[in-house]
């Protein structure tokens, strides 16, 4: 795990957070992607103990009470997210748990505990995968899914110009890198698609599905235009990997 990454993405997201604030939350699972209406990843949650790696604001984890979850558990690096979620899930029907930590790191969670552990758009942040995934297996139940969201691999290795796809970084390179879309210094973890894959039958996980489609309505062209996940960009390459796992 690296330290110095850690403090310079936790430090860069208390500052960023309000921007963040309700950002493709469930039931989306990323910009220009098939949400879990269409999807069913999670299937019938009603009563499931859920967990939620990089919890962000806790506007998933509202949907998750929303849909009548037992109890709403969450992790997240950055004090304001926490402090952010804490309040927006207040009313909460379902008992909450909310943790300021590192996803490499157990802060208290009990193991073999939940039904569901669910990442939306943050497992990319993790300095150290495996750990990571480690954590996640042993925090489920014999059964119990993960289903996870990240930016495609590919996604930031190409550019569009002239209607063309133009790769200015090998795909076979992994490893940390600045995200160029920050206004924040930040740092990323880059992972090619077999290595999610390989890391998680390694640790334990069966491979459900592995989803990289993209959802391209008139509502999502507008949504998207001119930004990072663009429209135009989407109808050539993925936005979004998702991937449901089951603990063996």
């Amino acid at each position: 795990m690296s330290i110095d990454a850690l403090v310079l993405n936790k430090k860069s997201w208390d500052e960023v957070a309000p921007r963040f604030f309700g950002r493709n939350p469930l039931p989306e699972y990323g910009p220009l992607a098939p949400r879990e209406e269409e999807l069913n990843l999670l299937g019938n949650v009603e009563g499931a103990k859920v967990l939620d790696i990089g919890c962000g604001s806790g506007h998933s984890l509202q949907y998750m009470d929303q849909r009548s979850a037992g109890e709403l558990w969450g992790v997240d690096l950055s004090q304001t997210q926490i402090e952010t979620a804490r309040e927006l899930l207040n009313s909460c029907k379902s008992p909450i748990h909310l943790f300021e930590s590192p996803m490499e790191k157990n802060p208290g969670l009990p193991k073999g505990y939940f039904d569901i552990v669910y990442s939306i758009y943050a497992l990319g942040w993790t300095t150290d995968l495996r750990q990571t995934i480690e954590n996640i297996h042993q925090y489920l139940k014999p059964g119990g899914i993960f289903v996870f969201s990240w930016e495609h691999p590919l996604f930031s290795r190409a550019e569009l110009a002239e209607r063309e796809l133009r790769f200015h970084k090998s795909y076979h390179e992994e490893g940390s890198y600045y995200h160029e879309a920050w206004h924040e210094p930040v740092i990323m973890q880059q992972y090619k698609v077999s290595t999610y894959i390989n890391t998680l039958i390694e640790c334990g996980f069966q491979i459900e599905k592995v989803i990289e489609e993209v959802s391209l309505s008139e509502e999502d062209k507008e949504k998207h235009t001119n930004s990072w996940y663009s429209y135009e960009k989407a109808k050539m390459m993925p936005t979004t990997l998702i991937i449901k796992c089951k603990k063996c």
